[in-house]
């Protein structure tokens, strides 16, 4: 528990440090890396498929992505080890590519794009997966960034809620992509009850109660009643007494 712990916070903390790292630079050097997002629809903008993630505007916008990359990338290769690394390879490389067909046609930078395909991932699995575990971290993400569905609102003034909306679609489809592959402590374990075979239960009618005749009914009773009366040896008037409708 306690390696798997710690291997999910350095992978998140290594992420984090390549961020600050990129902006420490332009910083330093009095640069704008702005030119290295995502511009749709031009085939030099694709590189930004790979760096706009890395780029951001100032330290705010630094600090406001790497919180949320930090948690969430450390709670999905905790609780979702098995998975983490080829869906989080996805979600980078295909809330990208998703910018680049369908945005603005303006430089698309941050990793926000991400963030929101991380919580969207995580949310989901809740639903595709349905075990416990799923479940109580969809409704933690749901708590800690309820805020973040303002965020996926057209015509919002230097955000890029392009990247917010599609990331968090790449999300639910990486998320359903992997619904299949449980982590160990995520296979559902059967109760006692459940393992048990169902009992035959007896019915109130035989089947076919309706599909016989009236004349077919009293045939049995009578071949029934015979049976009665040979077994319990009735006497003769008791027999003589029972007549037809």
């Amino acid at each position: 528990m306690q390696k798997k712990v710690v291997d999910s916070i350095r992978v998140a903390t290594w992420l984090v440090v390549v961020l600050w790292f990129v902006h420490l630079i332009q910083y330093a050097t009095g640069s704008d890396f702005g030119f290295l997002g995502t511009y749709p629809r031009q085939i030099w903008g694709l590189r930004g498929i790979v760096t706009s993630p890395l780029i951001h505007a100032d330290m705010q916008h630094l600090i406001s992505n790497s919180v949320p990359i930090f948690l969430l990338t450390s709670t999905i290769f905790f609780f979702y080890k098995k998975v983490a690394t080829r869906a989080y390879l996805m979600i980078y490389i295909l809330t990208g590519l998703m910018v680049w067909i369908f945005a603005r046609t303006v430089f698309h930078i941050g990793a926000s794009g991400v963030v929101y395909g991380l919580v969207s991932f995580i949310f989901w699995n809740g639903i595709f997966r349905r075990s416990l575990q799923s479940i109580v971290l969809a409704l933690v993400v749901t708590v800690l960034y309820s805020g973040y569905f303002a965020g996926i609102l057209p015509n919002q003034e230097g955000i890029s809620w392009e990247s917010h909306l599609l990331g968090g679609l790449v999300g639910i489809f990486v998320a359903y992509y992997f619904k299949e592959e449980l982590e160990a402590d995520e296979s559902e374990q059967l109760a006692s009850w459940e393992l048990e075979p169902e009992s035959e239960s007896t019915p109130f009618m035989r089947s076919d109660t309706f599909e016989k005749t009236k004349q077919q009914r009293l045939q049995e009773a009578q071949e029934q009643l015979r049976k009665a009366q040979e077994q319990r040896q009735f006497p003769d008037w008791y027999s003589n007494s029972t007549h037809q409708e």
